[in-house]
């Protein structure tokens, strides 16, 4: 068995493609389908339910390709831990971050490159639950989320980098009442754009309309925040959104902003899986991060 059926496995698990997995691996698709064959030989096992495409995999490839994302994750942390003989200042980091902690990400990644400054960063926008998805896979190694009940497993370790807060944020066309304070059933009576149901913040956001006994406005839904920022930016709808969430540089963009009241303060933090071995790399930025407190970083 060789490596290189074990990455040419995952990279067809993730593209669900003999093609793209091939183009992805940078080797033709019948060396890909060849190695593939030769592993489930190997094994005595069918890995790939085979079409004309690929359909999915097989419940012994699902457990299959679940020890190959361990083994070769296992072989990179054997990589870094011997660069780090040589160089303790490389080294790379793939970290998941939910979307509404977006402006967080500048923040951390200069805290991480001023401890390591060599440090190669992978920084992927995905949903909560999908970042959590990624580090049980070890996509990830460093998540960015809610820490609620779902990062509360024996397995993981987390830690707070600040308590998120709710505003509400509109254009010059539209009118907001108050002059810094706004309730949910003010927030009721406009046009709003809001992420869509299948977002965190957003079961937030109607946990509070549906306590304040009030249904919103809500004409825009969408599960990415540039298309938020736009509706923003172009003046008609207004949007609830975590303060790190905001569009950079408000003021140059005209928006008017009111504190919601009340605002649920959730914590958000980066969470990480124990490991029985922890490269030196993953020591230092966990070391990094754990001092990390973003509070003042994001106040209005």
């Amino acid at each position: 068995m060789f490596l290189r059926q074990l990455s040419y496995l995952v990279a067809l698990d993730h593209f669900r493609h003999f093609s793209r997995a091939a183009a992805h691996c940078g080797v033709s698709q019948p060396a890909l389908s060849t190695a593939i064959r030769q592993l489930e030989h190997e094994l005595g096992v069918s890995i790939v339910r085979r079409r004309h495409r690929v359909l999915g995999l097989t419940p012994e490839g699902e457990r299959v390709v679940a020890w190959a994302r361990q083994s070769l994750a296992a072989l990179e942390g054997l990589k870094q831990e011997a660069g780090f003989a040589h160089d303790v200042a490389g080294g790379s980091l793939s970290i998941g971050i939910m979307p509404p902690a977006i402006q967080i990400a500048p923040l951390l990644a200069e805290s991480l490159r001023a401890a390591i400054p060599a440090l190669h960063l992978d920084m992927t926008v995905v949903s909560s639950a999908e970042v959590m998805q990624g580090l049980v896979e070890e996509r990830f190694n460093l998540g960015l989320v809610y820490l609620d009940q779902q990062t509360t497993a024996a397995n993981l370790e987390e830690h707070t980098l600040y308590k998120e807060r709710h505003v509400l944020a509109a254009g010059p066309g539209v009118t907001l009442p108050g002059r810094v304070r706004c309730t949910w059933s003010e927030a009721a009576e406009l046009p709003l754009c809001l992420f869509d149901r299948s977002m965190k913040s957003r079961q937030i956001v109607d946990e509070s309309f549906a306590v304040a006994g009030v249904k919103p406005d809500v004409q825009f839904e969408t599960n990415a925040l540039e298309l938020l920022h736009a509706e923003l930016k172009a003046g008609r709808l207004a949007s609830i959104l975590p303060i790190a969430a905001l569009p950079p540089a408000t003021a140059g963009l005209g928006l008017k902003i009111r504190q919601m009241q009340p605002s649920p303060e959730l914590p958000v933090g980066l969470v990480r899986i124990r490991r029985p071995l922890t490269s030196a790399l993953m020591q230092c930025a966990w070391s990094t991060v754990a001092k990390l407190d973003m509070t003042s970083a994001l106040m209005l």
